[in-house]
């Protein structure tokens, strides 16, 4: 039996680590923007390296506060990616804004900058980017449209935990980055938990003052803000987990190309790698015919999968009888995606069973001698 995630295996290896932590905070009597939220802020900007980090509640918090501290609301428009999470399009209706989808490049999952034109109004004020699955999206052309259009650009980085695009870590490649911290994630907390990263001072301050009801000064509320705060016990488990998160992303990564290898001549299409990016393998996607049947008989076979995701953010129940743009290369993916086996604690025997099982049921490559 091969899991697709098991939690309880994942955060094992650091028990000691989180029971210390837990006592910490216990005993430290303060339990919200204390010590160990300042600690991990400090660390996690250290490790992104970017000058700020604003601990928040969770990631879709973090893309929300993110828009609302660059002043995006009703009226504005934000370019997004068809091909992810629904909370990259609730962020951004959540402040009124409207958002704007594109189609992905079917190979990375992630948003193609060659539709960014087609999407472009007078209304826009951002692109958002989602390195999903993992892997940084094509930064260079994305950056490159918006400085050309004056609009900004935020990170999604939800899935992305220390990928790399030109040797610089996600979370400072835009104005601005989301983390979330969700158990599952490359970094995950023990509960919900997300971050905002950004370079830049002023919206940073903007962002502390709106996730704490909109407060520097206890008592004195300076704008309509929120209650989005990091709290003490789940910064402290991040604290903990952190050192040991580029081990877990290189342990990830040898499983993906013992995928790579192994599928090579199988009749499945494996994920593709943009130039100079460096994926984290928060998921390894690959896309097969005749999905139900692939899934149900490696489930027979005792090895887990999942969709990540199964319905297109357009055709979601939540945005019906609205008009969007054709998008056909998301409604292909949504039909053919298949996420297998990957995490830091899955062993290459493992894989190897994942690979076998695959190999039989899906059978060979066209093209590949019997």
């Amino acid at each position: 039996m091969v899991d697709f995630l098991n939690l309880r295996r994942v955060n094992a290896p650091h028990e000691a680590a989180l029971e210390a932590a837990q006592l910490r905070v216990l005993r430290s009597g303060w339990y919200i923007l204390g010590e160990e939220t300042a600690a991990f802020e400090a660390e996690f900007a250290s490790y992104c390296g970017v000058r700020h980090c604003i601990g928040v509640a969770n990631g879709l918090d973090a893309l929300v506060l993110i828009l609302r501290g660059l002043d995006i609301g009703a009226g504005d428009e934000v370019i997004v990616p068809a091909n992810t999470f629904i909370a990259t399009w609730l962020a951004v209706c959540q402040v009124g804004a409207r958002p704007v989808p594109v189609d992905p490049r079917p190979g990375t999952g992630n948003l193609d900058p060659d539709q960014l034109q087609a999407a472009l109004t007078p209304r826009t004020r951002a692109v958002m980017p989602v390195h999903l699955y993992g892997q940084p999206a094509e930064m260079d052309a994305i950056s490159a449209f918006a400085a050309r259009h004056k609009l900004h650009v935020i990170e999604d980085a939800a899935q992305a935990h220390g990928a790399r695009h030109r040797g610089t870590r996600v979370g400072g490649l835009g104005v601005a980055a989301g983390f979330s911290f969700y158990p599952g994630k490359n970094l995950g907390a023990l509960g919900d938990g997300g971050a905002v990263t950004t370079n830049d001072d002023e919206l940073a301050q903007r962002i502390r003052t709106l996730r704490n009801y909109g407060s520097r000064a206890k008592y004195r509320h300076e704008v309509i803000g929120v209650n989005s705060r990091l709290d003490e016990l789940q910064a402290a488990m991040l604290r903990a987990k952190l050192p040991a998160l580029d081990g877990e992303n290189a342990a990830r990564a040898r499983l993906a190309a013992q995928y790579m290898k192994g599928l090579a001549d199988v009749a499945v299409e494996l994920p593709t790698i943009a130039a100079h990016c460096e994926p984290v393998w928060h998921l390894f996607v690959v896309q097969v015919d005749d999905r139900a049947r692939v899934q149900q008989e490696l489930s027979a076979r005792g090895i887990g999968t999942m969709i990540h995701y199964p319905i297109a953010c357009h055709r979601q129940p939540a945005f019906a009888g609205q008009t969007w743009p054709a998008l056909p290369a998301s409604e292909r993916l949504q039909d053919r995606i298949l996420s297998l086996p990957i995490s830091p604690v899955h062993t290459p025997q493992e894989i190897d069973t994942v690979i076998a099982a695959l190999a039989q049921i899906a059978g060979p490559r066209r093209g590949t001698p019997a």
